[in-house]
Formats: structure tokens, C-alpha cells, sequence
């Protein structure tokens, strides 16, 4: 069994009424992602490596080291997710796809994958944060921005 069997992702799907234009932008720009996501450095381009920044916690220095791994604009954005102390070291990616409905709005399909069994906490708390609270803000992001 290789590395990549063993390992787990989580798969969302939100229905927003919003066109893919507008929520490329919230994934994309950095002052509207950190409204609903954390402050981050983001740029959508190949290549380019950020960070996002939160409230640091017991194991957790609050930073998420990312490079941008793939972009096509208003359909497709991924890139890599680490953090985390060494023995729980989290080294997965996120991936963005977007597809335009028939009513104008955005299916919107998120896979955050290769978690290993050493992040099955950083799996359950993700998990449960990008189907709930994260997805309300996301939500709640698109409807105040222009």
C-alpha cells in the first residue's frame, strides 16, 4: 500500500447564487478571503508562496505555509496547506473547482486532501469547520461584497 492510499480528504460542495467572477474574487483576493477564511498574502498566481495567519494555540504557531500550485482563472485554484509541529506535521492542498450553473451562480467544490492518520485531529476539525462555520462565512462574505 503506498502513501497517497493511506491518506484522507475532505470533499464540500457549496450552491451559491453568486457568479464564478465573484467567487473567484473571495478566493483570490486577499482582503475578501481574509474576511472570511484568516489574514493571508494570497496572490493567484503559479508559483507564489503565502501564508495564512490566525490565533496561534497549544501546538500551533496560528501560521499556514502555502504555495500556489495551479490556477485558471474563475474555474480552478489549488494550492499547499502546511503547519503544524513536526510530529503532527500537516502537508496537504487545497483544491478549489468552479462551475457556473444554469441560474448564473457557482457550484463551488472544495477537496482539502492528504491528510495521514498522524492528522486525524486536523482532519475532524477542518472537516466540520469548511461544512459549517467556514462555509457560513464564505456565504455570508459573498452576499456583503460588491
Amino acid at each position: 500500500m503506498n502513501a497517497q492510499a493511506e491518506t484522507q480528504s475532505i470533499s464540500v460542495t457549496y450552491d451559491l447564487p453568486q457568479s464564478p467572477a465573484k467567487v473567484w474574487r473571495a478566493l483570490t483576493e486577499s482582503s475578501l478571503l481574509a474576511s472570511w477564511l484568516m489574514p493571508n498574502d494570497i496572490r493567484p498566481v503559479l508559483g507564489h508562496v503565502f501564508t495564512f495567519t490566525a490565533q496561534p494555540m497549544p501546538g500551533w504557531d496560528g501560521i499556514v505555509h502555502c504555495k500556489v500550485l495551479e490556477v485558471e482563472p474563475e474555474k480552478r485554484l489549488r494550492y499547499s496547506w502546511c503547519g503544524g509541529p513536526a510530529s503532527s506535521r500537516l502537508e496537504t492542498v487545497v483544491a478549489w473547482t468552479l462551475v457556473s450553473t444554469a441560474s448564473g451562480g457557482t457550484l463551488l467544490a472544495l477537496e482539502h486532501s492528504g491528510f495521514l492518520p498522524s492528522n486525524a485531529f486536523a482532519l475532524d476539525g477542518m472537516g466540520r469547520g469548511w461544512q459549517g462555520k467556514i462555509a457560513d462565512r464564505l456565504r455570508d462574505a459573498l452576499s456583503r461584497s460588491t
